[in-house]
């Protein structure tokens, strides 16, 4: 099986793109365009600095609710966007857990706090954590955990893959990084406004009811994964049984807004068997 609707990313007005989807056992369904070619992931790199945040968890090199970041915060708020520190600056803007501020800054704090704990650069620990036991050769961290890694398809559906049905992690781990963390908490959703609630897990943006949202009308609430300004994204639909990993080389924008959700309906519709229209 190859999904046709992959194709629809032909569409987009952007230089180059590839796309591709693959089921929680591992079959890929499909992939189209360079899905070998390198893309900055901008912060869709931080689904996997957060999966290497868990493994260190799960080593017992960090616990989640030890102190993190800013007084008062935890690796937990800083996995969840609560510290209360500002998008692109080390300062504090609000009460630990009080708001959802999407913050670079502070997955920048979690990789600083995460390198002291094991004594290895974050880049470093990322790529033995997660990237070398998952084959994603083609993957590498050259500079922030929040918005500095680079990626294809054909990794990106590696992790995919193991998010879905982990080998890494216990399955219960991963379950919680898919839970609404702080229930309730409102806040700005990058590109999207205001979303009261705004709900993140561990490092994934959740669905929910968000309107407007980048992913699709009939994406599951349970739907999660990220997107990043360098014009790409992930997503998880457990409701669906399956990922999608678009990735271009075009700043995300009014363009992206429009095609994605439509792309991933598509997507969505062709796995669920239903009747549609692909040019």
């Amino acid at each position: 099986m190859s999904l046709k609707s992959l194709a629809l990313i032909e569409n987009w007005p952007v230089p180059a793109a590839a796309a591709g989807a693959v089921r929680a056992d591992g079959t890929v369904l499909g992939v189209h365009g360079p899905a070998g070619r390198r893309f900055p992931l901008a912060s869709v790199t931080k689904p996997l600095a957060a999966y290497a945040a868990l493994v260190a968890y799960e080593e017992g090199a960090i616990e989640l609710d030890e102190p993190a970041g800013p007084p008062g915060a935890t690796v937990r708020h800083l996995l969840a966007h609560t510290s209360g520190l500002a998008f692109d600056e080390h300062r504090v803007t609000a009460p630990p857990g009080e708001r959802r501020l999407y913050s670079n800054a502070g997955f920048e704090q979690l990789g600083e706090h995460i390198a002291k704990a094991t004594e290895i650069p974050f880049a470093e620990y990322l790529r033995q954590a997660v990237l070398e036991p998952l084959g994603m050769t083609s993957t590498t961290l050259e500079g922030s955990p929040a918005k500095d890694g680079v990626s294809t398809v054909e990794d990106l559906l590696r992790f995919a893959a193991e998010v879905q049905a982990p080998r890494l992690l216990d399955p219960r781990t991963v379950a919680d990084a898919m839970t609404v963390q702080y229930p309730g908490t409102k806040g700005v959703l990058p590109g999207y406004g205001h979303q009261n609630p705004n709900d993140w897990g561990l490092g994934f943006e959740i669905r929910d009811g968000k309107s407007p949202h980048w992913t699709g009308a009939s994406s599951s609430p349970r739907t999660f994964g990220h997107f990043g300004q360098s014009g790409t994204f992930l997503w998880i639909d457990p409701g669906a049984g399956a990922a999608c990993v678009a990735l271009t080389d075009r700043a995300f924008g009014p363009w992206a807004t429009e095609a994605w959700p439509a792309f991933t309906d598509a997507v969505l519709a062709e796995l669920r068997g239903l009747p549609q229209d692909i040019p």
